[in-house]
């Protein structure tokens, strides 16, 4: 059974109507928490590489690829996916014409690359069930390793909360560290130390 995207496309498309390009149109409460997430799973990218490729799911307005840039790893190729339109398009126009970089409208990665990531994409699930919506993201993780040759790094809203909004998707992180272990790779980072509500976890194919 596949989920309702619909909902979630619609959110950020008003919301980049609404605030244009800027941290709020990706439902980050600020420009620190937004390049600390980038910072936990940049962690993933081996330093020793001489050029990286880039899978950048859920990519909005191409802010991870700046990041990269400004942190001096060697992106060659940057591939953006997503499955807002009009996200797509201010990712354009927030970049410029640079040979590197792709945009894709889809909902999930069909480019081999380096490495796979993806941030904030699995929080809002609306009204979809906590199990459809699990399937969903495990779903897209396989999709996302499948698609990388190093490995690929994802973040997820922490079970452990006093306060649950009803549309968003809280994951316990044993069961996602499980299912990595399990399912994809034997190499597998859980990042919950960093003071915000969600957790990180990052895959390798290879041990380092």
């Amino acid at each position: 059974m596949s989920v309702n995207l619909g909902p979630v496309e619609a959110l950020y498309t008003e919301n980049l109507k609404s605030y244009g390009i800027e941290n709020r149109s990706l439902g980050w409460n600020s420009k620190e928490s937004q390049i600390l997430r980038f910072a936990v799973q940049a962690s993933l990218i081996d330093p020793r590489l001489e050029s990286v490729s880039v899978n950048d799911l859920g990519c909005g307005y191409g802010e991870f690829y700046n990041y990269l840039i400004a942190e001096q790893v060697p992106v060659t190729e940057f591939n953006g996916y997503d499955i807002s339109a009009e996200m797509l398009a201010a990712a354009e126009q927030h970049l410029g014409d640079n040979p590197v970089v792709k945009w894709h409208h889809n909902s999930a990665v069909d480019r081999m690359a380096d490495y796979t990531f993806t941030s904030g994409i699995f929080n809002v699930r609306f009204k979809e069930s906590e199990a459809d919506w699990a399937r969903f993201v495990k779903n897209t993780l396989r999709n996302m390793f499948e698609h990388s040759k190093k490995g690929i790094a994802f973040n997820l809203l922490t079970s452990y909360v006093d306060y649950r909004a009803e549309n968003l998707y809280y994951a316990d992180p044993s069961e996602y560290f499980d299912f990595c272990k399990t399912e994809l790779s034997r190499y597998v980072t859980l990042i919950h130390d960093y003071p915000l509500y969600e957790w990180t976890i990052l895959v390798k194919k290879e041990a380092e």
